[in-house]
């Protein structure tokens, strides 16, 4: 990990600022620059200088949106984990909870505040985001994991695999 651990940590400074908490940003950019095909809990707890418990809170956070996965490790009584080949996709994909969570409580919010109220346009507006979104990522998914041509960072065409 050496030599990464300046980026890695710009990186889970930037997720910090996306949103996701503190450790759980760093466990995941540790993910994403590890030369490993694996680690485990108590090998990304050194490596971040953090407690075996905040580490394992931010495992099980990731794990639930997809962009953890336990693998076998035949020989080794310690879970080891990686960042899967499909995080990204799988995270904004329909299969992710949080969509259908956002869009089940705006109807809800909707409900109890009257559609016809200031609150419920509001939250008829949320609900109809979350119905576009469960209604368009899952083709922008697909064409993803199709290999589909895109528009890299320096703006130049690219494609995946």
């Amino acid at each position: 990990m050496t030599g990464h651990a300046e980026a890695a940590e710009r990186l889970a400074l930037t997720l910090t600022r996306g949103g996701l908490q503190r450790m759980t940003a760093r466990v995941l950019a540790m993910l994403l620059f590890s030369d490993q095909d694996t680690v485990t809990a108590g090998e990304l707890a050194d490596l971040l200088g953090a407690s075996p418990g905040s580490v394992s809170t931010a495992i099980k956070g990731l794990a639930s949106v997809g962009l953890i996965e336990k693998v076998p490790s035949p020989g080794s009584r310690r879970e080891h984990f990686r960042f899967p080949d499909d995080g990204w996709a799988t995270l904004m994909s329909e299969q992710n909870a949080v969509v259908r969570q956002m869009r089940a409580a705006a109807e809800a919010g909707i409900a109890a505040a009257g559609e016809d109220s200031a609150a419920g346009r509001r939250l008829a507006d949320m609900r109809d985001f979350y119905t576009h979104l469960m209604r368009e990522l899952p083709a922008v998914v697909d064409r993803w994991r199709d290999g589909a041509t895109g528009t890299g960072a320096d703006g130049r065409g690219t494609t995946r695999r």
